[in-house]
Order: structure tokens, then sequence, then C-alpha cells
């Protein structure tokens, strides 16, 4: 069922305790977490605790999440002091655009120059 914890993701098993994570901020309904394999200095992946598969799914059916994904994506990057110099959010959906975990979530990256387009 949407919104359930699967028992198979990677993220789900971050929001259970099951699996170790470095996290950096947690909210009634989200968790943000250090990526494990940064791609800039700041890298911090912001997730709902519920799970959709990616970010379309996850507004659709709870767009007040979605909104506190961005909210958080946007409070990590002040604590993270990466709010003046600017920073990126990335919603990647789809293996295509390089999802790699199922479980709606977003990049937080910042504390360096970042090219357009990306790549």
């Amino acid at each position: 069922m949407a919104g359930e914890p699967q028992s198979d993701c990677l993220f789900c098993k971050i929001v259970s305790g099951d699996i170790p994570a470095t996290i950096v901020r947690e909210s009634e309904n989200t968790v943000a977490f250090r990526d494990i394999n940064p791609q800039a200095p700041t890298h911090v992946l912001v997730i709902p605790k519920v799970h959709y598969p990616d970010a379309a799914s996850l507004a659709a059916a709870e767009p007040q999440i979605a909104a506190d994904v961005l909210r958080e994506a946007g409070a990590v990057a002040v604590d993270e002091k990466i709010d003046d110099s600017g920073y990126r959010i990335i919603l990647n959906t789809g293996s295509g655009a390089g999802q790699t975990v199922f479980h709606a979530h977003a990049h937080v990256l910042g504390g360096r120059g970042l090219q357009w387009p990306p790549g």
C-alpha cells in the first residue's frame, strides 16, 4: 500500500532506525541525512517518513508532506550555512534520471560552484 513502509527499501530502513545514517535534521514527517557518496561539500538527502516511489507520486498523494520535504531542504541549507552562497535541490524521478533508491527524496547540494546544466 502506498505510503506504508516497504521491507526492501533502504530509506524505509533508515526511517525505522534499522540502518544507521548520519541524521542532521528530523521533523514529524521527514528525515535528513548525509549522503554516503557526496557529490558536493554539502550533500544531504531529505526524505519523507512515508514511502512513495518518487516525488511526483508523493506530491499527488500527500502534498503537505511533499511541501514538508522542500521546507526541510531549505532548513538544511540554513543549518549547513549554504543558504547565502546558493544551493541546489534535486528530485530525481526514474532510473533514466539517476534515481537509484525508489523512495521519494530530495538532494540538497552546495558548498561549491554548481554549474548549469548539471550534465
